[in-house]
C-alpha cells in the first residue's frame, strides 16, 4: 500500500513535478492568486500555466502544503497530489 506525504518544500515539489513531466498551473478565480493545479498535459481549458515564482507565492500567501504519493500501489509512478491547508499536515 502506498502512502501519501505532505510537504512545503519548494525544492521537494518542484522536483516531484518535474519528474513527472509536470507543470505549474493555476485556475484564475475573482479571489486572490487563483486554485493552484499542476498540469500533466491532459486538456483543461481553464488551467493558465504560471512560473515557479508565482506558483510558491501564492502557496505561501494562502498557507498552503503539498499532499503527494511517490509511487502507486504497484509500484509505478503516481501523479496523486492536492493542496492542504499547512494546519492540516501536521
Amino acid at each position: 500500500m502506498s502512502q501519501a506525504r505532505t510537504t512545503t518544500d519548494h525544492d521537494e515539489i518542484r522536483q516531484w513535478v518535474s519528474d513527472r513531466g509536470g507543470r505549474p498551473a493555476v485556475i484564475r478565480t475573482s479571489g486572490k492568486g487563483g486554485i493552484l493545479r499542476i498540469d500533466f498535459g491532459e486538456p483543461e481549458e481553464t488551467l493558465e500555466p504560471i512560473e515557479w515564482d508565482e506558483f510558491f507565492r501564492i502557496f505561501d500567501e494562502n498557507d498552503l502544503a503539498f499532499l503527494f504519493q511517490e509511487e502507486t500501489g504497484g509500484g509505478n509512478a503516481s501523479r496523486f497530489n492536492k493542496f492542504i491547508e499547512r494546519s492540516q499536515s501536521a
